[in-house]
């Protein structure tokens, strides 16, 4: 072999060992990749209150209360009652009005009722009213389907009333003549509170709706919308309190499919989101179970119980009714009812959270916004 022979060998030689070394090095990267995709590492959604990301277990709340903050919503909104609060805007009808059959102009009827027959969609205490002041009046049924593109900006629910003949306000609906129109969106949620770009989205958008009406928006000034959305949101970031109670297992580890049969036959409902609830009885949900494992996984060896206490009203009694659900099924399963630091809960201890909870609740009355009412299940979501 000669000399040129050995050195194109070996320049070979290094060039496929190279090569080789390359397309290990991007299989790795492409398995990692993968690996990250579809992680084992999964949220349990039952941990999570409505709207937001799903939050590992290990973060749950302890099932104790700190001090609430003392503080009413409405400091930085207009006045509201709970059925469905007055919009008043100045050339503008207030929500609630009745009266006889009005003149077939854009002005509506003056008459204000003392209480409107039924909950308006628009609630001023937790959203922005802007009227839209109609040149002359219009069909439900031209403006549902000018509106049916127009139900949120970003996350938040966007919602329109019209004042009727007769002189009441109601949701837009066909075969109507609407003498008046307001818009409302809400101003704060879980997520966060409405932002300057949601709400310059809707302004354009309403702009847009009113030329096509023959209508103009009263439009708020942005600056005073923006102080209402963050009030709000603090109030709900304040009083946004969930209550978690554990069985742990003593023996063995449970089966997870004969657990959630047996948790189904407990009065539990396996809802499509994979959320398993105990039912309220009403449309509602009392608390929710976590076997806090991923869905691949055989067995368990430990159930969370959670109530999200702002959306369960009082009557109710969703600590209660949970605390006993845990109790019963602790009795079953060969298990003990602990706290997230798996100290047992005794019954003293169960009762006095229970009177915090009551507590708690009292203040949500004060401040407007009563657990489990329509107003704290569109706040809290």
């Amino acid at each position: 072999m000669t000399e040129l022979q050995a050195s194109l060998l070996a320049i070979g030689g290094t060039i496929v060992v190279g090569v080789f070394g390359y397309n290990k090095w991007q299989e790795h990267k492409a398995k990692k990749a993968v690996q990250r995709a579809f992680a084992s590492e999964h949220d349990d959604v039952l941990m999570s209150p409505p709207g937001e990301p799903a939050a590992r277990v290990e973060e749950r709340q302890e099932p104790m209360f700190g001090q609430a903050v003392q503080q009413d919503p409405t400091s930085q909104a207009p006045e509201a009652n709970d059925a469905a609060p007055a919009v008043v805007a100045e050339g503008v009808a207030p929500l609630q009005a009745e009266g006889g059959a009005a003149e077939p102009a854009a002005e509506a009827p003056a008459e204000v009722p003392q209480k409107p027959q039924k909950p308006l969609p628009i609630d001023e205490l937790i959203d922005c009213p802007i009227p839209l002041d109609l040149e002359a009046p219009v069909r439900g049924d031209r403006l549902l389907s000018k509106l049916q593109g127009l139900s949120h900006v970003g996350n938040k629910p966007v919602h329109f009333v019209g004042q009727r003949e007769d002189g009441n306000w109601d949701e837009i609906a066909h075969g109507n003549l609407y003498y008046g129109l307001y818009a409302g969106v809400q101003l704060a949620n879980r997520s966060g509170p409405l932002n300057e770009i949601e709400y310059s989205e809707l302004i354009s958008r309403l702009r847009q709706l009113a030329d096509e009406i023959d209508a103009e928006p009263a439009v708020p000034d942005m600056k005073d919308v923006m102080g209402q959305a963050r009030a709000l949101h603090q109030f709900v970031a304040e009083y946004d309190a969930q209550l978690s109670v554990n069985v742990q297992g003593k023996g063995a580890p449970w089966a997870i499919g004969t657990l959630l049969g047996a948790l189904e036959r407990q009065g539990f409902d396996l809802r499509p989101d994979g959320r398993l609830v105990m039912p309220d009885g009403e449309g509602g949900v009392l608390f929710s179970v976590s076997t806090n494992v991923t869905l691949a996984a055989e067995t368990t060896s430990r159930l969370t119980l959670l109530l999200d206490v702002p959306r369960v009203a009082p009557s109710h009694d969703g600590f209660g009714a949970m605390t006993a659900c845990a109790r019963m099924l602790a009795a079953r399963l060969d298990g003990a009812v602990v706290d997230d630091s798996n100290q047992p809960l005794t019954d003293a201890a169960l009762a006095d959270i229970a009177q915090q909870v009551n507590d708690f609740y009292g203040q949500m009355d004060n401040a407007q916004v009563p657990a489990g009412s329509a107003r704290a299940l569109r706040l809290f979501s």
